[in-house]
């Protein structure tokens, strides 16, 4: 079983959201020709690579939501608080998630359902535009307010992170078609619901 970032929707799809079976498509506003061309090559030899006696499984994993140190929750929340939770860019892009503890029991679950092979989306049912996000976030860390990120912004804190812009500009609208048809659950369906579980104090 291995993994790779998958974006499906792009911008000229906002409306629609994508399983399994929609194609993945290069968005010039986000400028991720790159990104998806290596999406496209790494689930290509993943295919190709000769193990008979091994179920294969390519993982489409959205943004994982938790406290890890790779995380993107704690920049999030800590930006929030800052009063710099603001939408970034124009705010319409739809971004795909899903919580840590969801991840981690859809891993378990496709390990014992041996039915299940090839491309998997590993994210929550409910994507939602990053305006929605970042408002849900402000509510839940009580700030009234936050700055929006304007593009020229993404450019320089990305030169200075050495990555790129379209992992926030990018629409990805993706629903885990494959996980709901088998009838996994989601214990936190909702970006709300996740948010307010992580943003609990330990213990």
């Amino acid at each position: 079983m291995a993994q790779c970032e998958h974006g499906h929707g792009v911008s000229p799809h906002l409306d629609k959201a994508w399983d399994e079976n929609g194609e993945t498509e290069a968005s010039a506003e986000a400028k991720d020709r790159f990104s998806v061309e290596v999406a496209w090559a790494w689930e290509k030899a993943l295919h190709e690579a000769m193990t008979p006696r091994t179920r294969k499984i390519a993982l489409r994993t959205s943004m994982v939501l938790g406290h890890g140190r790779n995380s993107v929750f704690p920049v999030l929340r800590r930006l929030t608080k800052l009063g710099l939770g603001g939408k970034i860019d124009n705010g319409r892009q739809f971004v795909s998630w899903i919580h840590e503890a969801d991840y981690c029991r859809a891993v378990e679950w496709l390990v014992d359902h041996e039915e299940i092979v090839g491309a998997v989306n590993v994210t929550a049912p409910n994507p939602v535009t990053n305006s929605e996000m970042m408002r849900t976030l402000r509510q839940i860390c009580h700030v009234p307010f936050g700055l929006p990120a304007r593009g020229w912004m993404l450019e320089v804190g990305a030169f200075f992170m050495r990555t790129e812009t379209e992992l926030v500009l990018k629409s990805r609208r993706v629903i885990p078609g494959r996980l709901l048809a088998t009838g996994f659950g989601f214990e936190f369906p909702t970006i709300r619901q996740a948010f307010e579980n992580l943003n609990r104090p330990p213990g």
